[in-house]
């Protein structure tokens, strides 16, 4: 479904070029080089002009434009205006968690037994598949361990069971980016989608229904499969669904019998359960046999340890969670840092945590409402400024370079490069340039990020738009950044503008009509 994280890590590690510009960014924000002098109203006139554009007529905009060494304003139309930022959210989850936690931050994940039971006691870990449940399972079998004569226990307290914040949208909750979390989870793939299972559909014979696979196996979920089996050719029109609080997972639609796979994902019921029941088959393939039944608990102090997983660090997982704006990640981090700060693994906590920490990056925190840690909920607040504070005062931070190369690119194609940017920009001085962080709801977009201007100056800039009608303007997020990137060259001016008259004025946007998913 996606290449490996292994890979990912290599690339960038390996990726000079990325690399080199998150070094070239915090080397300028430390000299003394004059910032760059834009010409008197040459930007606030382009910048203003392109807010003119007629799908933003009564929404609410709020735009900031700053030097990234100076902090200088150099761009201001509405900024302190409070809006709702959907993923922008992400911003202060992540500083948040590279300062409080830090970047070398791992999950743990343990067996024990104690008076006849095994014991599975997570601490949220987000990277745990169903193959590292195997390899927990099969340590249990080399220690020589092939009876439990008790319960197999699923110790998820580390965490509350408050799965999913009160204000998320019940009709997001059957869907991956609505997925619950828990101090147990299960992610289908290698970029994380903690909480999901993994649906696969493959064709039958013509008119029969169509072949459908749950990775990894399980049973906390029921297959309710209407689809059938179309002629070759056709498109397909598969649809997979859970009905809202049930554990059934409704297929409909067609799919062509020609056709190779198609991959969907779908939010497990309940995290802790579908974790248990994972690792449950994985002790019976590895020939341990568990008498009791599966029950939730925590586990006893005096509980001897059988074996442990540590989770890759979050200087890694920083990665999946940016590029690809993963919600469970962000919501699982802020559930860690309230453990780690307040010895409550409640959003409550993590939220409260992060409020003061972003008080010591000069955030003024009475503008800024966090009920989640992902941008999902409508009810986040925080303004342009704010965001823009945010991001001058994390280039002074050692994790800086690792949390700016996790940020989405530009016009970079690989999706664990370019990530929620991939496809904008392309063909722009913006492309392979910009690192921000994108947001998307209904009637909700926002960009924040950085950019160099074609001197090489580096600008803060944070983009936040609610309320437009239509689609989501993307292109005008878009359009406002390249023009930063050009800077006060004439001619890259001149190609900014041939660039947008040759779209029909709207530079290319990754964002796809449908349901938006908080990316």
């Amino acid at each position: 479904m996606s290449r490996s994280l292994k890979g990912t890590i290599a690339v960038l590690a390996g990726g000079a070029a990325v690399a080199t510009a998150a070094v070239a960014l915090t080397q300028t924000d430390t000299s003394t080089a004059t910032p760059t002098a834009y010409t008197s109203g040459d930007l606030k006139a382009d910048l203003d002009n392109i807010l003119t554009d007629g799908r933003l007529k009564g929404a609410s905009i709020g735009v900031i434009v700053r030097n990234a060494k100076t902090g200088a304003v150099l761009y201001d139309r509405d900024s302190d205006a409070q809006e709702i930022p959907g993923s922008n959210n992400k911003i202060e989850t992540s500083t948040a968690a590279f300062g409080i936690l830090g970047a070398g931050y791992r999950f743990r994940t343990s067996v024990y037994t104690r008076g006849g039971n095994l014991y599975l006691k997570g601490t949220g870990d987000p990277t745990l598949r169903a193959a590292d449940y195997d390899k927990l399972a099969a340590a249990v079998a080399a220690k020589g361990i092939k009876k439990i004569k008790g319960s197999l226990v699923a110790d998820d307290t580390w965490f509350d069971r408050q799965f999913t914040p009160p204000g998320w949208d019940p009709s997001d909750l059957p869907y991956s980016y609505g997925a619950g979390i828990s101090a147990l989870n299960v992610s289908p793939d290698d970029v994380f989608d903690a909480g999901s299972i993994g649906v696969t559909i493959t064709p039958g014979q013509e008119g029969k229904p169509v072949n459908v696979t749950l990775n990894p196996p399980t049973s906390v979920v029921k297959v309710d499969n209407r689809a059938t089996t179309g002629k070759a050719g056709t498109g397909s029109t598969v649809s997979v669904d859970r009905t809202g609080g049930t554990n059934t997972i409704v297929i409909t639609g067609s799919y062509p019998a020609d056709g190779g796979k198609e991959d969907h994902l779908s939010a497990a019921p309940n995290p802790t359960q579908y974790a248990a029941d994972v690792f449950r088959r994985a002790l019976t393939a590895h020939g341990v046999t568990v008498a009791g039944a599966t029950k939730r608990a925590a586990t006893p102090k005096t509980a001897k340890v059988v074996t442990t997983r540590r989770s890759i660090p979050l200087s890694e997982l920083a990665t999946p969670f940016l590029k690809l704006s993963n919600n469970q990640i962000a919501e699982i981090l802020t559930k860690a840092i309230g453990r780690k700060v307040a010895g409550k693994g409640t959003r409550a906590a993590g939220i409260a945590a992060t409020s003061r920490y972003l008080k010591t990056l000069g955030v003024d925190t009475t503008k800024v409402k966090q009920t989640d840690g992902s941008g999902l909920s409508r009810t986040n607040q925080t303004t342009p400024r704010q965001v823009s504070t945010i991001l001058k005062a994390v280039q002074a931070k050692p994790w800086f370079s690792t949390w700016y190369n996790a940020l989405p690119i530009a016009g970079q194609p690989d999706r664990l490069v370019g990530g929620t940017l991939a496809s904008r920009m392309k063909g722009t001085p913006a492309a392979g340039n910009v690192h921000a962080k994108s947001g998307t709801l209904t009637s909700v977009t926002a960009l924040s990020g950085y950019v160099k201007d074609d001197t090489g100056q580096p600008l803060i800039f944070s983009i936040m738009f609610n309320g437009y009608q239509g689609g989501a303007p993307k292109d005008i997020e878009d359009k406002i950044v390249v023009r930063l990137a050009a800077g006060t060259s004439v001619s890259a001016q001149n190609t900014v503008r041939k660039e947008a008259t040759r779209s029909g004025g709207h530079l290319e946007s990754s964002w796809t009509k449908g349901k938006a998913t908080n990316r």
